[in-house]
């Protein structure tokens, strides 16, 4: 548990740093839906990279174009979407025989991801009941080589189902994940990583990172209804929480005053 908060702690860190790659612009989801669908991109994405299916490719730079925008520029690094051979570029970073089986494996694992449309449906509905100034963000998933697992921005929220395949999964033993960190690269995780990097996006480290990791990763086990994650730090604020009822969830990630 003590490497998992250090993880985490980690992740909040660095998020500090690059925050202004995180400001999250209007979307036109304005309010939460019991409808809530997860948007598989992953599906396009991943048929055009095992079979270079043209009409997947032009689905994807024209019905998904920020999604390929941020997977190709800013996620791989790959280069800008109008440089000449971006799609070849692409296209050919995937035939590495690794990624070929991490695009099949994901297509597996996560045929059906109806479990997660609910927790999710349901989490956002008491996340919009906390935050109701909060614009909430359109739901997608991708295959990301390995690469980060829950990307915020531009009123789009990304998820890596790669890095969601199973603590036992062969590749993360392969590559050298450690065990702590596998623990938490599983399917239950999706709802809180999701959760918990859109209130970072919006409410990032201001002053002390341990006691921000803790207040915010208090928020999360409330939102998503089930203690996904449980330390000393959490359990104080948990007491506080009890102390003052009246006080909102968007205080407690706010007020500069230490109650750890």
């Amino acid at each position: 548990m003590v490497r998992r908060v250090y993880i985490f702690l980690l992740l909040l860190l660095m998020a500090a740093f690059i925050g202004c790659q995180w400001n999250l612009k209007s979307t036109d989801r304005q309010e939460p839906s019991d409808t809530l669908k997860i948007e598989r991109y992953d599906r396009i994405e991943t048929l055009f990279l095992t079979t270079g299916d043209y009409g997947a490719l032009k689905k994807m730079n024209t019905d998904f174009p920020a999604q390929t925008m941020t997977l190709v520029e800013t996620v791989l690094g790959l280069g800008a979407m109008d440089e000449p051979g971006i799609n070849d570029c692409f296209y050919e970073f995937y035939q590495d025989s690794t990624l070929q089986k991490l695009l099949l494996d994901v297509s597996m694992e996560f045929d059906k991801m109806d479990d997660i449309d609910v927790e999710l449906a349901s989490a956002f509905d008491r996340l919009h009941q906390h935050f109701p100034h909060l614009q909430l963000p359109h739901v997608y998933t991708q295959v990301s080589a390995l690469s980060q697992s829950i990307i915020v921005g531009n009123g789009l929220l990304a998820i890596s189902l790669d890095k969601y395949m199973g603590e036992n999964y062969p590749l993360y033993l392969r590559f050298g994940y450690t065990e702590q960190q596998r623990r938490m690269m599983t399917r239950q995780y999706i709802v809180p990583d999701c959760v918990g990097f859109f209130l970072l996006s919006a409410f990032p480290v201001n002053g002390d990172a341990g006691e921000h990791r803790a207040r915010l990763q208090w928020v999360v086990n409330a939102i998503v209804g089930r203690k996904v994650f449980d330390d000393e730090q959490i359990a104080q604020v948990e007491h506080y929480m009890q102390q003052h009822k009246d006080l909102s969830f968007e205080q407690l990630l706010t007020t500069p005053i230490h109650i750890i």
